[in-house]
């Protein structure tokens, strides 16, 4: 659970994929986008015909490694995880924090905590992270290219989302998202872009960009001078979680479990103070009793029972 600056080089299968050739495209065609909008409306984002690279076949679930890609050199594995003899299943995205990469999904039993009670997973890694991360000078990381994570991440999700609909095995109607750290933010941001998503469920978000550029400790401290820079700060301003997370309508959970100093308390009660009135905001001290009390195999209940609410309700 700790955050750290730089990354894991990314998921061992997915190299072994890259390595043997198997996700190579050919014909890739450079693309001109802005960082300037979240929505993929007015983009030229195209799908490219997505790619199976593994199918386990398990007792009582499938997993798919599956690459997707509508960006030249920028392939994204997802890992589809779907409960057995459920048909049209309620699926929920997952986003850790960006210093994570995606190889939990590889764990049988972590894997059996997010289909239990018949709920697909759907595992990813947002921009400049994960097997995302390369090609880069060390110098450029996700929070230096900040507004770049933020915005090609959510307009990832929404292609993503594109991408689910086309399968036609997973009930779009209730699709919900769990975001941890950077995924938190990005999770508030995704959904006030994308109305698929239909709740969303928060641990130790970011936000509050200038109380968090200058407190938090995910930022080093001979770094920080440049991310406290106007132009800096007016370039992630338009997609800081604090402004959006009011207009959301939808379910919302809040949850600072971690004591690392990732989100600094002044960034904390701002993000609780903006949130929406019907935002469940859980003490740290009963989150943290609950989840130790059951090693973590509730915490997701509350995230799959507002998603696989009835329709209206």
């Amino acid at each position: 659970m700790n955050y750290t600056k730089r990354l894991p080089t990314g998921l061992l299968a997915a190299s072994l994929f890259l390595a043997s050739g198997l996700f190579q495209h050919a014909g890739a065609q450079s693309l001109s986008e802005g960082w300037n909008s979240l929505s993929i409306a007015q983009s030229n984002l195209r799908a490219e015909k997505p790619l199976l690279g593994e199918r386990d076949d398990l007792p009582d679930f499938t997993r798919e490694l599956i690459e997707v890609r509508w960006r030249p050199n920028d392939p994204i594995y997802l890992y589809v995880i779907l409960p057995k003899h459920v048909i049209k299943p309620a699926v929920i995205l997952y986003l850790y924090n960006y210093s994570f990469d995606t190889q939990q999904f590889l764990n049988e039993e972590f894997c059996k905590t997010l289909i239990k009670d018949g709920v697909a997973a759907v595992g990813f890694a947002s921009a400049l992270s994960g097997q995302r991360y390369h090609d880069r000078p060390m110098k450029q990381w996700f929070v230096s290219e900040l507004q770049e994570s933020l915005t090609i991440t959510v307009q990832d999700i929404q292609m993503i989302l594109n991408y689910l609909a086309s399968r036609k095995d997973l009930d779009m109607t209730q699709v919900g998202m769990f975001g941890d750290g950077s995924g938190g933010a990005i999770a508030v941001l995704a959904a006030v872009t994308d109305t698929r998503i239909r709740a969303i469920d928060l641990l130790d978000p970011w936000g509050d960009w200038p109380d968090w550029v200058a407190k938090s400790r995910v930022v080093p401290d001979n770094e920080r001078e440049e991310f406290l820079t106007p132009a800096f700060l007016a370039k992630v301003a338009p997609f800081d979680p604090i402004r959006w997370l009011p207009r959301l309508k939808i379910p919302v959970r809040i949850e600072y479990l971690r004591s690392d100093g990732a989100t600094p308390p002044v960034a904390i009660e701002r993000m609780k103070a903006s949130a929406p009135a019907q935002t469940l905001i859980v003490p740290t001290e009963s989150g943290l009793a609950e989840y130790r009390a059951t090693s973590g195999s509730t915490f997701l209940n509350w995230i799959k029972g507002q998603i696989r609410k009835p329709q209206g309700s």
